[in-house]
């Protein structure tokens, strides 16, 4: 998995922008949780094509910027939590176990 980190607002903007070529996905992580760290190590795992772009957001270094995502894409902030981005909307967001590389995929590619 290549991350890019997610460390400021100004990437929100780029990452909305960006949607409307490929999809973005947006991986909160808590580095205190374990169930965070299995979900983590289980995309870590994965090797998706390269035709969307993942960022990775550590939720305990950057708690404003966590909360900033929840607000700018109408979720719920939950932890570890991901969303997939298409067209400047979040399309899909799930969290804890129900976190996985197919779903992901499979909503990213959806029509």
């Amino acid at each position: 998995m290549n991350w890019i980190a997610l460390t400021s607002e100004d990437q929100l903007k780029e990452i909305r922008e960006r949607s409307a070529q490929r999809p973005q996905v947006i991986f909160k992580h808590s580095t205190r949780c374990g169930i965070s760290a299995l979900a983590k190590s289980r995309l870590d795992k994965s090797n998706p094509s390269g035709d969307i772009d993942f960022y990775f957001l550590d939720l305990i270094n950057y708690r404003a910027l966590s909360k900033k995502v929840a607000e700018e894409f109408n979720v719920y902030h939950e932890s570890p939590q991901v969303l997939v981005i298409k067209d400047g909307q979040c399309i899909y967001d799930e969290s804890h176990m129900g976190i996985t590389i197919d779903d992901i995929l499979q909503h990213a590619h959806a029509a």
